[in-house]
């Protein structure tokens, strides 16, 4: 049992308590702002770091929500100080907000070790904002805890229900096709995001926010609450009262994120049907927390674990909002038990078991039984070849089955804007056989390895009735979307890697089952086309970009800068105040 922090113990303390000249410029001007002494000393001091802006819907409630954890904090004699966090909003940040969650995670970790704070709750919930949070968290080593923004609410256009990102696609290449008319696409746009919330799809935000729940950083079921539903202003309360006895307990994320954690966090992953984005953001952060995890994990448990939740993209049918009123994480939980490690530990200072005894699912055609799954296999299978000797991911269990097993022609384009120019074009030589790549797309490529990996279908085939053709990346996909997509080709081409040496009409096969992806060209061609390769022009001058191409890894290890990776088993710690 760990010993309970004394008030003299606490970090804050080295700030306000000596009685000297730097602790009276501290204490003075905290007075300044119309503090007093009763309200800071011996209480812990509790971050609320909040991403909310005027920009970004899903945490446009941040705004208010911050008071109920404001009241947690004093409920628990904590004292709450707000502080801003760079906020990603997904639909609006250009080119990607991948090329700024490293960045998110730098602006986290210095607030945390720079300010006189104990504990911290993490408000956040858009994409990639999880695990920019968790990443800098992790980093700065203090107590912390994560509260998830929640999704929106279903969306809705003529009776039908409506789920972001998922069907944003879907009737867009009914446009294209010209089924539906302008209006009712107007109609659509005004229908399909009716609420503040992250996408009320199985996409990256509800993806994270449940993964960040199966590694134990937030409160249990705290992942799936719809964001205006009463329990979620009750929840962020819960996490300013538990933020403060988890200081008084010394509860930082080294005790709870173990290589254990992780692995349930990769089983929950495949459990649901999660967002390809799960792999990469998953591996960034096991790596800030010293644990060895990799694609070889995600592969052994997809083959392992099936989809039990039936939520869009993969399910055909419900949202995160049913999830929720089905029993939400810990009724999926529940299900899968005996593929988790039940002993970890989570921010309730209580193991994962613990947390889910007794629940319960209310619906089984939302969260399906182990026997009864939407998908036999786990939600994602790691593919490997000479196309992506680092290995690359598919989501099979939301594209045709007809293209689990393929072989097609390649047709190739150097970046975005040819490509999109080419599948609008309705004289494109291409077929439903074709396999539609996109280079130059990866971490650095991208720049930032933009959403860009599910491919339109080319317009022609759109109006022959063709929904779902194989597409092959170096860049991601947003994890609303679905498809034949194969995506995080690692080493990506812009560096070099086996896709830029690819020729359209060149043949691609694919085999899911046995998890592999080949180029059926002759090494003696490949390496005659290699020594002809010539690298991009550089991407960046100058700034943050200069530095993200610099030092990102590639997809396969995460996207972390390489110079804040923790080696593996290595103590997170904190330098000295000065």
């Amino acid at each position: 049992m760990t010993t309970r922090k004394a008030p003299g113990d606490l970090r804050s303390a080295r700030w306000f308590a000596p009685d000297d000249l730097r602790g009276f410029g501290h204490r003075s001007r905290m007075m300044q702002m119309g503090y007093a002494p009763q309200d800071w000393a011996g209480k812990p001091v509790i971050a609320i770091l909040n991403t909310w802006s005027d920009i970004n819907p899903c945490h446009s409630h941040f705004k208010q929500r911050v008071d109920d954890v404001k009241r947690g904090v004093l409920q628990a004699g904590g004292f709450p100080v707000e502080m801003p966090g760079i906020s990603l909003a997904e639909n609006f940040v250009k080119p990607t907000t991948m090329l700024y969650r490293n960045l998110l995670a730098m602006d986290v970790e210095e607030l945390l070790r720079s300010h006189p704070v104990d504990g911290v709750v993490l408000m956040g919930g858009c994409d990639k904002t999880t695990p920019a949070l968790l990443l800098g968290a992790t980093s700065a080593g203090l107590p912390a805890i994560y509260l998830p923004a929640g999704p929106m609410l279903r969306g809705n256009w003529k009776g039908k229900v409506l789920g972001s990102g998922s069907d944003a696609w879907k009737f867009w290449d009914e446009r294209r096709a010209g089924t539906i008319s302008d209006q009712d696409w107007v109609n659509v746009e005004a229908g399909i995001a009716r609420s503040h919330g992250t996408c009320m799809t199985m996409g990256t935000a509800a993806t994270m926010t449940a993964l960040a729940e199966a590694v134990g950083m937030t409160l249990p079921n705290a992942s799936s609450i719809p964001a205006p539903d009463a329990n979620h202003p009750r929840m962020s309360a819960e996490c300013g009262r538990r933020a403060v006895e988890m200081v008084w307990e010394d509860l930082t994320p080294a005790r709870i994120q173990t290589r254990e954690a992780f692995l349930n966090a990769i089983t929950v992953a495949m459990a649901m049907g999660c967002s390809t984005n799960a792999i990469i953001h998953l591996i960034a952060m096991a790596r800030r927390a010293g644990q060895d995890v990799g694609l070889d994990d995600f592969e052994r448990a997809s083959r392992i674990v099936p989809v039990i939740a039936n939520v869009r993209p993969s399910g055909d049918r419900y949202l995160m909002e049913d999830f929720f009123y089905a029993g939400g994480l810990i009724g999926l939980m529940s299900r899968i038990r005996e593929h988790l490690h039940l002993d970890a530990m989570t921010v309730t200072g209580r193991t994962l078991g613990e947390n889910i005894e007794g629940a319960e699912v209310y619906n089984d055609d939302v969260i399906r039984t182990i026997e009864n799954p939407i998908y036999a296999e786990g939600a994602l299978a790691v593919l490997k070849g000479n196309l992506a000797p680092d290995g690359c991911v598919i989501k099979p269990s939301a594209c045709e089955p007809r293209f689990l097993r393929h072989t097609g022609p390649a047709l190739v384009f150097d970046d975005y804007p040819s490509m999109k120019a080419a599948v609008d074009d309705e004289d494109l030589d291409v077929t439903a056989d074709h396999v539609l790549i996109l280079r130059n797309a990866g971490p650095q490529g991208g720049p930032g390895m933009p959403e860009w990996g599910m491919l339109p279908i080319p317009k022609k085939l759109v109006r022959q009735g063709v929904r779902d053709m194989v597409r092959l990346s170096d860049a991601r996909m947003s994890g609303t979307s679905y498809g034949a997509c194969i995506l995080h080709v690692s080493p990506e081409a812009y560096i070099g890697g086996p896709l830029a040496l690819v020729r359209t009409g060149d043949l691609v096969s694919l085999d899911v089952n046995a998890r592999t992806i080949n180029l059926d060209v002759s090494e003696e061609e490949l390496a005659r086309r290699r020594a002809e390769w010539t690298p991009p022009p550089a991407r960046f001058e100058r700034g943050y970009g200069w530095m993200f191409t610099r030092h990102i890894r590639q997809a396969h290890e995460g996207c972390d800068f390489d110079f804040l990776e923790t080696d593996f088993g290595a103590p997170v710690g904190e330098p000295a105040i000065f």
